[in-house]
């Protein structure tokens, strides 16, 4: 029988070490690659969902541009409209504004004299005497002032 050496059982535990150590690392990598291939078929169907999604994006952005193009135009023209609107009323408070107020006053003054010589009235007999928050008729201010004189 052959005997064996110290020299050889420490080689046989080495190389069983390695081969251990080998099949760990083939395990490994062969879970890194497993992980590799799905992120790279995750990132492929990331790309595919994506670019759609960023040619709808531009296309709605498109659309908002169009839309706020078209907003400007109209506020644009309610800006001119108001102008010419406001620059009107002033034209046609300037031109008949004047007049109709002349004329107005013309016939307040004509109702005014006319009523007056129909009902003329006594100076003061309209008048009323304010006494601490309270209106005092014009003819019971007259009782009152005669019965101071009487006494």
């Amino acid at each position: 029988m052959h005997t064996v050496s110290g020299g050889e059982v420490a080689g046989i535990l080495v190389a069983v070490f390695w081969a251990i150590l080998v099949s760990f690392l083939a395990v490994a990598l062969a879970r890194v690659a497993q992980t590799l291939r799905a992120t790279t078929k995750l990132v492929a169907d990331v790309t595919d969902q994506a670019v759609p999604l960023l040619a709808d994006a531009s296309s709605a952005v498109r659309s908002a541009q169009t839309q706020i193009d078209r907003v400007d135009a109209i506020a644009s023209d309610v800006q001119e409209v108001t102008a010419n609107a406001s620059a009107l009323s002033s034209t046609v408070a300037s031109t008949f504004g004047g007049p109709l107020v002349k004329v107005a006053a013309f016939g307040y003054g004509v109702r005014r004299a006319i009523g007056g010589r129909k009902e003329e009235e006594p100076p003061g007999a309209s008048r009323r005497t304010v006494i601490v928050g309270r209106t005092i008729p014009a003819a019971r201010r007259g009782k009152r002032n005669t019965r101071k004189k009487r006494d």
